[in-house]
Parts: C-alpha cells; sequence; structure tokens
C-alpha cells in the first residue's frame, strides 16, 4: 500500500509540475485588436517554415478586409519559384469578444465550415501601437510570422520584435526571412 500512495503522490506532483510549467510557458496575445485597424496589406518579413507555403519564393503578403457577414476575408498570395502568383482565399472569425486578438482562420470550402478540424488558430501576439508591425502565432508554437505594413522592416524594429519573441519562449532561429522583390518600372 505504501508503494501505491508514493506513485500516486508521485504521479500528482508530476501533474501539477507540469500544469504549472505549461501555464508559465503559454503563448501570451496582445490585450485587445482594433480589427479596423488591422485591415489592409501585411507582408510577411520571416515565418517558422510550413507545409502549406513551400511554393512560396518571395513577395508573400496576406490582405484582410471585412466581409458583410462581419468575419474577415483573408487573401494570401506569394510569388512562385517559376514567377506565377499563387493566391489562396479565406476567412477569419474572431474568438470570443469583438476586440479578441484570437482569431480562427479556414481556408477550406465554406460547406465545411462546421469542422473544428479546418479552422486553424491565428494569434496576434505582438503588434505595435500603430498598427504596422505585427507578429502571429497560435497557442502551440508550431507557426509563427513576422508582418509588417511595408515589404521591409528595419533591422533595429526586427531585433526588438525577435527579442519579445524569445521572451514568449520562441526559438527564433527557426525563423526563415522571407524575400520581398520590387518590380522594376517597365518602360
Amino acid at each position: 500500500m505504501k508503494k501505491f500512495s508514493y506513485l500516486v503522490f508521485a504521479s500528482n506532483l508530476f501533474l501539477l509540475c507540469s500544469l504549472g510549467h505549461a501555464q508559465e510557458s503559454a503563448v501570451k496575445t496582445i490585450p485587445s485588436l482594433d480589427v479596423p485597424r488591422y485591415m489592409g496589406t501585411w507582408y510577411e518579413i520571416a515565418k517558422f517554415p510550413n507545409w502549406f507555403q513551400k511554393k512560396c519564393a518571395s513577395n508573400t503578403q496576406a490582405v484582410y478586409s471585412v466581409r458583410p457577414d462581419g468575419n474577415l476575408k483573408v487573401l494570401n498570395s506569394c510569388k512562385t519559384a517559376d514567377g506565377e502568383i499563387s493566391q489562396a482565399e479565406g476567412t477569419a472569425r474572431q474568438v470570443g469578444a469583438s476586440d479578441s486578438p484570437k482569431l480562427e482562420v479556414r481556408f477550406a470550402p465554406a460547406w465545411l465550415s462546421f469542422l473544428p478540424m479546418v479552422w486553424g488558430d491565428y494569434w496576434i501576439i505582438d503588434l505595435d501601437s500603430q498598427y504596422q508591425v505585427a507578429a502571429v502565432s497560435d497557442p502551440r508554437r508550431e507557426y509563427l510570422w513576422v508582418l509588417s505594413r511595408t515589404p521591409q522592416l528595419d533591422k533595429r524594429t526586427y531585433d526588438a520584435l525577435l527579442l519579445r519573441l524569445q521572451n514568449q519562449q520562441f526559438d527564433t532561429r527557426k525563423l526563415e526571412l522571407t524575400q520581398q522583390l520590387t518590380s522594376s518600372p517597365k518602360n
């Protein structure tokens, strides 16, 4: 019986320590989001590599706008290695209050929207007061995007953001910089 009691005690202690650690390392979002200010074009500055952007070689961006139903239209685009433009249109919805920085995004057809697995977490975890630079992730830190209103981000701003992301326990060494090429003027 003592052996069993010790095992139960040890298991409970491990569980409590694990829960405490999980709470300490939880991804923190920004306090609130002004959705109309977030709308518009965002350029991808860097990202954690992922399977659904493998074909993107440069010029990755997202354009957000409000749909008539109150949800958001998401139009992602990038240039592929062969010079083609690849686009994906999706829908985003807020989770919680109207100023919640937690959103869910779906790129699957609308008729599948009732399935929870077609929605992905889109949590805004860093955003400057001017709504010019943002970081977006998910609660498991599997994905990370650094976004800017301009195709280039100055080094000081980028480095300061990296430090804040490291403080949230993101491995910023995994970030892959995105090439943002400017078009040359046509004669």
